[in-house]
């Protein structure tokens, strides 16, 4: 059954995204396994079809589609884990308008606040890293909740407590309307998967079947936007969000992406306007600082390659400090950070900062492997980390890890430039240790296996 002909009720998810922490606790949560092994099958077995909330990733401001899917889908579940400002005001736009058919959940053992200590909730388990514990059980109790709430008994506390409260009259045409929107929705997205298989062409001919952008989802132009990432295509990133709504183009994500791409399409001075002023709106984040390090990190390799070795130390520095920023608005993402401790080591002398802050970023990365299914680049950045420090048994446990990743050729080469640059560091110093080179010939090998 296609998206298309899906005649199953709509069931709208309000939850976070992505891998989050929780303030009362020293838990990180996998919100996307919650989903995927909880949230989804239980919907599913209730005889609903889900719709999660797509435009939160956007940030920034809550859209049109989002009041839509708010108001107009028959059933919604909501997640109330970690106290996500988004998530509690979606709930309460949907208790005013919706006297019930909504289901509220919460990780077990959270804290909620004082308001809705009162309204009943479902709780869900989960492991020592965050993910699922009884993902089965946890499944077959919210699908019961969902067939019960089909009873129309009020759940919402607004309708609960006020008996003559108004019931919303939302019309047939207006649903079906909206259920149309959905399903197209859904449609584009899988034709967008299905022509980042087949190349830039084929979504360059996607977009010029949309026209005018304004009638479309923010999160289908959010994934049109990312699968000109995804291919690199810079010049089209560009283009398309400057022919975005407004609204959308103001968002964080954005804003980011435009940054990025501004900057790979060969505009660095745009990117870095674009950048800090973004930062001086929104606030420092390491997202955002990590675009703008990388931009400043280009400039001074090209200053370096121009043999402006003057202009090369200035932009060298700055690329360092906003890497430094970076990392210091989230501990938590040690990108910026490895960026900042690389980028130390190739000044001269090497900046005084780069002993303090190893380990901070060896720790975040300990941290983010301990927490979730790590990749290859976490056991890659650690192995960077203990070359960086100098120190050989750490470098030797670290790249088995890395090699047992099974790292793509690329990845392993990406790798393998960094070691060779830091390598070209230590021999000007006179300072190569022995197990610098079997580092480059492991990676070597990988890089041509895979």
């Amino acid at each position: 059954m296609t998206a298309v002909d899906d005649p199953r009720p709509l069931c709208f998810v309000l939850m976070p995204f992505g891998i989050k922490p929780d303030p009362g606790s020293n838990v990180t949560i996998n919100f996307d396994a919650i989903y995927e092994k909880v949230i989804r099958p239980a919907i599913e077995a209730a005889g609903l079809r889900a719709i999660r909330a797509d435009e939160e990733k956007v940030g920034g401001i809550i859209h049109k589609p989002m009041f839509e899917r708010l108001i107009l889908c028959e059933y919604a579940v909501a997640d109330l884990t970690t106290a996500n400002a988004n998530v509690y005001y979606e709930l309460g736009v949907r208790h005013a308008m919706r006297p019930w058919s909504t289901v509220l959940i919460f990780a077990d053992g959270v804290r909620l606040p004082f308001d809705l200590g009162p309204v009943r909730g479902m709780p869900y388990h989960l492991d020592q890293v965050g993910n699922p514990a009884a993902s089965g059980s946890d499944s077959d109790q919210l699908a019961q909740q969902l067939r019960a709430a089909r009873r129309e008994v009020p759940d919402s506390p607004l309708f609960q407590l006020l008996d003559d409260l108004p019931r919303p009259d939302v019309s047939h045409l207006k649903t079906d309307v909206f259920r149309e929107q959905v399903e197209y929705s859904t449609a584009l997205r899988e034709r967008l998967a299905a022509a980042r298989r087949q190349g830039v062409q084929a979504v360059r001919e996607i977009r010029a079947e949309l026209g005018d952008l304004r009638n479309y989802e923010s999160g289908v132009l959010v994934d049109l936007l990312l699968t000109f990432r995804d291919l690199k295509a810079w010049g089209d990133m560009v283009t398309l969000v400057e022919q975005m709504p407004d609204a959308l183009a103001r968002s964080t994500l954005v804003r980011e992406q435009y940054g990025l791409a501004l900057n790979r399409d060969d505009q660095s001075e745009k990117a870095e306007e674009v950048l800090v002023k973004l930062i001086a709106e929104r606030g420092p984040s390491s997202e955002t600082y990590g675009i703008l390090g990388r931009v400043y990190k280009d400039r001074y390799e090209a200053a370096r390659r121009a043999g402006n070795q003057n202009l090369a130390r200035g932009l060298l520095k700055k690329a360092i400090d906003a890497y430094v920023n970076g990392f210091e608005s989230d501990w938590r993402d040690a990108y910026p950070g490895i960026n900042a401790v690389q980028l130390m080591e190739l000044r001269e002398p090497p900046d005084p900062r780069k002993a303090e802050l190893l380990p901070v970023v060896t720790y975040s990365v300990q941290r983010r492997i301990e927490s979730k299914q790590p990749d290859y680049w976490d056991y890659a950045t650690l192995l960077e980390l203990a070359m960086l420090d100098n120190d050989e048994q750490k470098v030797l446990d670290a790249l088995p890890s890395a090699l047992a990743a099974h790292p793509k050729g690329w990845q392993a080469q990406s790798t393998l430039e960094t070691v060779r640059r830091l390598r070209t560091i230590r021999e000007a110093r006179g300072t190569v240790p022995a197990w610098m080179t079997e580092v480059e010939g492991a990676l070597e090998e990988a890089a041509r296996a895979n």
